[in-house]
């Protein structure tokens, strides 16, 4: 149940949703610029606490939530992060859509440092992450094959060429499990393999988004060339925050301006995705599965 923060501690729940858009910031995006209105929310769930609390406000006259992924002052790595928690919070606090801002090692020539990639599909390598709301008695296997919102993703890519920002519509962003870089023969195979981008988080995110019925899609900002460019063959800490420092204000501007153009009303499917993934009997799942879930499956399971 989200509370809201006052500025003497105290805590009051609210009532309705008190967002429509989520904005999930990942390293070196820790807070969102342009929120007027603005309160702290701190958002149980069944599955744990979710990252930090919610900042929620107004943008372009709609309600945007975020969430810093890795936590103000980044104290989550990519395996500690609590993902089943943030989405869901998300769902509890009324989003529909979610917009993953978060850094990224180019696989390409020519998408260099500093230029935008709005991924279309995923390749998970990550190891033995929590990635389902689902088990403990409840089976659902939704459709991944698309597994960003086209909508979303356009509307992404149309805010980041009206922001002068150099970017590519399509490409494949391969989930390592991190923390570490990637090793040089990785990622060498990931070239071959014809992918665009490595990062650590948003596969888990994306997975868990579908089957929220939210729509998910991301704005991946490249920081360095991996290490299989020449050029670039040693990845540091420094490089990447001085890059997505410099990139900053482009990543505030595309959100600013896609929030301002999205429709209030969802035209795609995301918002249905559940409609025929949950195989388990009705009369079968248990009275706290569908406590715990149902935020996601109370409209299929009563």
């Amino acid at each position: 149940m989200p509370s809201q923060k006052k500025s003497k501690g105290k805590s009051t729940r609210t009532k309705g949703p008190a967002a429509e858009i989520g904005v999930i910031g990942g390293s070196g995006l820790y807070s969102m610029s342009g929120l007027t209105d603005t309160r702290e929310l701190h958002v149980k769930t069944p599955f744990g606490d979710p990252s930090d609390a919610f900042v929620v406000g107004t943008l372009e006259g709609k309600r945007v939530a975020f969430l810093a992924r890795h936590s103000r002052g980044h104290l989550f790595g990519p395996g500690d992060i609590n993902f089943r928690a943030n989405i869901y919070a998300m769902k509890l606090l009324g989003v529909q859509r979610i917009i993953s801002v978060s850094a990224v090692g180019s696989l390409m020539e020519d998408l260099p440092p500093g230029e935008f990639l709005i991924p279309d599909q995923f390749f998970d390598n990550t190891k033995g992450r929590k990635s389902t709301f689902f088990g403990n008695g409840i089976v659902a296997h939704v459709t991944f094959d698309k597994p960003t919102c086209s909508e979303l993703s356009k509307t992404l890519a149309h805010a980041c060429r009206a922001a002068n920002i150099p970017v590519r519509e399509k490409g494949t962003y391969i989930c390592m499990e991190g923390p570490q870089f990637s090793t040089l023969a990785e990622s060498e195979f990931y070239r071959a393999m014809k992918f665009s981008v490595v990062g650590m988080t948003n596969v888990t995110e994306a997975k868990l988004a579908r089957e929220a019925e939210l729509c998910y899609s991301t704005v991946a900002m490249v920081t360095d060339y991996d290490c299989w460019h020449p050029g670039h063959d040693s990845v540091s800490v420094a490089a990447i925050i001085a890059t997505l420092n410099q990139n900053a204000a482009n990543a505030q501007n595309v959100l600013r301006e896609t929030i301002r153009t999205l429709s209030n009303e969802r035209s795609c499917k995301c918002g249905s995705a559940l409609k025929h993934a949950i195989l388990t009997d009705p009369k079968l799942v248990s009275a706290q599965a569908k406590k715990n879930l149902a935020a996601i499956i109370g409209k299929y399971i009563q």
